[in-house]
Order: C-alpha cells, then sequence, then structure tokens
C-alpha cells in the first residue's frame, strides 16, 4: 500500500502531532496557506465532520452526501473530497490527522475500512452531546501548540471509539464472524488491488467456501465478491484519473493490472456509464 503523506507544512497545531481541529471560529486557515497545501483535490489524511446544528454536503469520491444535525461525515487518505460552497452547518467540528497520529493510539478501528459502506453516521442524542463534548477537549488541547501530545492521543482514541461503536450500532446481529471476515476481505483486496486477486483465492485467504465468501460480501455491500473488486478498481481509475496522475488510457490500464486497454475501457464504462475520455472531459 502507498504511503500515507504527513500533514501539509503550517497544517498541525501541536508540535508534535499532525493534527488540526476547526469550528466556526477557531483553526480556520488562511485562503494563502490553503492555496499553497492543495486541498482542492488529493485529501492527505483522516477527515471528519461532525455537524451539532444546522446542515451541509460533503462530496467524497464524486458522490455528495448530505449531513444534518447529530451526524459525522470521515473520509480517508486519498479518497476524492471536494468542498462544499456552503457552510458546514451553524455549528461544527471538523477534524484531520494523518497516519503517524494513528500509528500512535493504542488500538485500530474497524469503522475506518468502512465495510458497511456509509460514511455518514447519525447519533443520538445523548451520544451526540458525548461526542461533542471530546471535540470540545481536543479543541482545548489544541489551543496552544505546546500540549503533551500523550493527552491530545487519549482523548483521540476515545472519539475514535464512539465513532466505531456509531457507527456499528445499526447492523448488531447475533455474534458470528461475518464483519470479520468481512472487513478480512477489504483489507486483503485493498493490498492486491492491482493483482486482481480471484474470488477463490481471497476465500481461500480467508478460510471459508466462495459461497460462503459471495453471502458475507452482499450483506455488507450489496454487490458480489467480483462486482466489489471491479467497482473497487474502477474507483482508483477514477480516482488517477481525478488526481491526474496517468497521461493514457494505456497507461492507466497497465498501471491497474489490466493487460488488455480495450478491456479497461468497455469495463470502466459499463461501471461509470462513461468513456474515460468523457470522464476526464467533465472534470476539466
Amino acid at each position: 500500500m502507498r504511503k500515507i503523506n504527513l500533514f501539509p507544512k503550517k497544517f498541525s497545531q501541536n508540535d508534535q502531532l499532525p493534527i488540526r481541529i476547526v469550528t466556526p471560529d477557531f483553526g480556520h486557515l488562511s485562503r494563502e496557506t490553503a492555496a499553497e497545501s492543495g486541498f482542492s483535490r488529493r485529501l492527505q489524511y483522516y477527515f471528519f465532520l461532525f455537524v451539532l446544528d444546522g446542515r451541509s454536503q460533503h462530496t467524497v469520491d464524486l458522490e455528495t452526501i448530505e449531513i444534518g444535525k447529530h451526524q459525522l461525515l470521515f473520509a480517508l487518505p486519498y479518497q476524492i473530497q471536494q468542498y462544499s460552497a456552503t457552510t458546514h452547518g451553524s455549528d461544527y467540528y471538523k477534524l484531520g490527522f494523518d497516519e503517524e497520529c494513528f500509528s500512535r493510539l493504542p488500538r485500530r478501528f474497524p469503522f475506518l475500512l468502512n465495510p458497511l459502506n456509509q460514511q455518514k453516521i447519525s447519533f443520538s442524542p445523548a451520544a451526540a452531546i458525548r461526542l461533542g463534548a471530546i471535540f470540545e477537549i481536543i479543541l482545548g488541547l489544541l489551543s496552544t501548540a505546546d500540549t503533551d501530545p500523550e493527552l491530545i492521543l487519549a482523548h483521540l482514541n476515545s472519539l475514535l471509539t464512539e465513532i466505531n461503536s456509531a457507527y456499528f450500532a445499526a447492523d448488531r446481529k447475533p455474534a458470528d464472524d461475518r464483519i470479520e471476515k468481512f472487513i478480512g476481505f477489504k483489507v486483503f483486496v485493498e493490498n492486491n488491488l492491482t493483482d486482481h486477486p480471484t474470488v477463490r483465492n481471497i476465500a481461500e485467504e480467508l478460510a471459508v467456501s466462495t459461497d460462503r465468501l459471495y453471502q458475507i460480501v452482499k450483506h455488507f455491500s450489496g454487490l458480489s465478491p467480483k462486482e466489489f473488486i471491479t467497482n473497487r478498481l474502477i474507483l482508483e481509475a477514477r480516482r488517477r484519473l481525478y488526481y491526474n496522475e496517468r497521461t493514457s488510457v494505456k497507461e492507466l490500464a497497465f498501471d491497474l493490472g489490466f493487460n488488455d486497454p480495450d478491456y479497461f475501457s468497455r469495463l470502466f464504462k459499463k461501471v461509470t456509464g462513461k468513456t474515460v475520455a468523457v470522464f476526464f472531459q467533465d472534470l476539466s
């Protein structure tokens, strides 16, 4: 997997941690700094937007998401992010931190793999109050640049634990290993994406039958394993086109592990409804 970039220069609010929080009256970057940092396209870090009051729109991987009161949106490194022209509600917290910061936390958080394919999370009033209180503590800690990073990490861990619990709350079923197997499936696909792993190979890796893997992936994603892998490959193609990282269809196809650029082009049109040329033109 590619190494996740560090925060742009001048972005962090702590001397030792790559992390930044923004509220309606705190933490906004100057236009000059934002322009220098190149925030218009490539997302270089984990991003969270929690709306306490009002409504907002945010576009992630070319899909526009509506966020309302007591809802949180999260976005991940290398996703396409487009900022809304509207405000982020009348009261909100925005938080960003990169992989260096995340790696220092004591546990992993499965929701960041987005196994349920939902980047918007709704919170009950009680949970929203708890979440807002943790955001407020982090805001206070980042008000001075020399705060002990261990204090920040402790509260960041609490914040992500709260979010992780809310993310999976709607899918609580009798205990089984389906979610763990699906997370394992997603991790394997991410780590081997351009090798085009077969469904049989993945099933063997996860120690399940191909039929069982089909049922698990269909339950959580609504897609067959093969459709999931295909859609993920085309999403990666869309991201790289958006970032203007490839100069030709042939180069992009080979880079994504396709031996036949014509087949890649047909697959791209089947999934997106557009040819590569039209998709690229629409981005201009």
